[in-house]
């Protein structure tokens, strides 16, 4: 869940309001004094908090809030547009120099993800029609070039590499040219970390700015790391002149404090986020959808793009035929089951819907292995077998359930889960054909 304690503190405060048919003066006194308490503990700036608390107040207590007919509605409503506001407002996308290769010149701190960041973009570019190079421009991190080239290889990214006894200097420029000969419309140059910030770090990568003159800089911040993130980013932004922020382990136990402090503090955009381990773990950062998150409000949009990302409207259109035609098959579970997992974890998907909050996603007990134990049930199948589940007999069940590491009790359980979602699916159709018709639609439990 991203920003979990966050989101929880300030969906408690604010449900207050809800409710109430008049807001006084009072009540929006408190309600904030709770929010702003939420926002010191998710480590977020305390002169952005200040600023923000006041901002609401001052819009909160005009006339035509606290006279409307859902005041409570409306000061939500200013949380949400403000949130947005001190994250970014708008989506900002990176932007591309009219004389190729475009060079992004990735910096941040020893830890943060830098390098598999480096491969994430490289990949997101990758799958919207670029060609990236990446460049292996950390000499000093041991094995942080082979780890560059592990995540190239994965990610079919060409990686260029002059080992660790050049100078990154001359790497980067070298890297540049590389890219220009071979046709490479991005270069991505991974550049050294430190554990902390110091001359010798900032004087090297001062110098490459000047040799490779890059389109943007990019500062990979740690999103755990609460307000030392910040620091960090002044620190970057001051030295060097980012550009734009990627924050990454946005997924993990994060109180928030990066992401509502850093852009408001260093007036750079977050362009990106990093949303889990997996190398297309990589999403555009919408302040709007993510205050929305954080509130509680759902991120449609969101779930919109992944859906269209992960599903194959071909694919889509021959499943509505099969399931009218009765013709859905084990097959059609399977590769409907391995299109909504690489959507991303089930947790995730699921507070993107609107109304359902953090509260309501740890009551319920999502197994993921379950699915897993599925996907391998029916991958143990013949393809007789998930063609017609009726030919599955009793030695056919223990084979299946040897296969896949599972019990006897668990392929009779899937079989009949899949017999009664076949069952409900033509009713479903018999209800369509019907209305179409416009005949009376026939209730199966009511009678016939």
């Amino acid at each position: 869940m991203v920003f979990e304690g966050l989101a929880d503190k300030l969906q408690n405060a604010l449900s207050k309001l809800k409710s109430k048919g008049k807001v006084t003066e009072q009540d929006l006194k408190e309600v904030m004094r709770e929010v702003k308490l939420a926002l010191l503990e998710a480590d977020v700036n305390f002169k952005v908090v200040k600023d923000f608390v006041k901002t609401i107040k001052e819009r909160a207590l005009g006339s035509e809030v606290m006279e409307s007919l859902t005041p409570g509605q409306q000061i939500i409503k200013i949380v949400n547009e403000e949130l947005t506001e001190l994250m970014g407002t708008s989506q900002s996308k990176l932007t591309f120099s009219s004389n190729p290769p475009t060079v992004y010149m990735l910096v941040g701190l020893q830890g943060v993800g830098k390098t598999t960041t480096a491969g994430k973009l490289g990949g997101y570019l990758k799958k919207n029609g670029k060609k990236p190079l990446l460049v292996a421009g950390d000499v000093y991190r041991p094995a942080a070039i082979k780890q560059l080239q592990v995540v190239g290889k994965q990610l079919d990214i060409p990686v260029f590499s002059m080992g660790d006894k050049v100078d990154p200097v001359n790497i980067a420029k070298a890297g540049v040219e590389h890219g220009k000969k071979h046709g490479n419309d991005i270069v991505i140059l991974d550049t050294a970390g430190r554990l902390h910030i110091d001359e010798n770090l900032m004087d090297e990568l001062e110098g490459i700015k000047k040799n490779v003159k890059p389109q943007e800089i990019i500062l990979v911040v740690d999103a755990m790391t609460g307000q030392d993130a910040v620091n960090v980013a002044e620190s970057f932004n001051s030295k060097l002149g980012v550009d734009g922020i990627i924050l990454t382990k946005l997924d993990g136990d994060t109180r928030g404090g990066a992401a509502l402090s850093v852009r408001a503090v260093t007036q750079k955009p977050i362009k990106f986020a990093g949303m889990g381990e997996k190398l297309s773990d990589l999403e555009p950062f919408h302040p709007d959808r993510m205050a929305s998150r954080i509130l509680g409000m759902g991120d449609v949009l969101s779930l919109i793009e992944k859906a269209q990302a992960n599903f194959d409207e071909k694919k889509a259109i021959e499943l509505e035929r099969k399931i009218k035609s009765q013709e859905f098959s084990f097959e059609d579970f399977l590769d409907q089951l391995q299109q909504m997992k690489s959507m991303g974890p089930m947790n995730q998907i699921l507070e993107m819907i609107p109304g359902v909050n953090s509260k309501q996603l740890k009551n319920l007990d999502i197994d993921e292995k379950e699915l897993v134990h599925i996907e391998a049930i029916i991958q143990s199948m013949t393809p007789a077998e998930r063609k017609n589940p009726s030919i599955i007999n009793g030695s056919r069940r223990k084979r299946i359930a040897k296969g896949s590491g599972t019990s006897v009790q668990k392929i009779n359980s899937l079989l009949k889960q899949f017999a009664q979602t076949k069952k409900m699916m033509k009713q479903f159709s018999d209800m369509e054909k019907s209305m179409k018709k416009g005949g009376k639609m026939k209730f199966p439990f009511f009678g016939r």
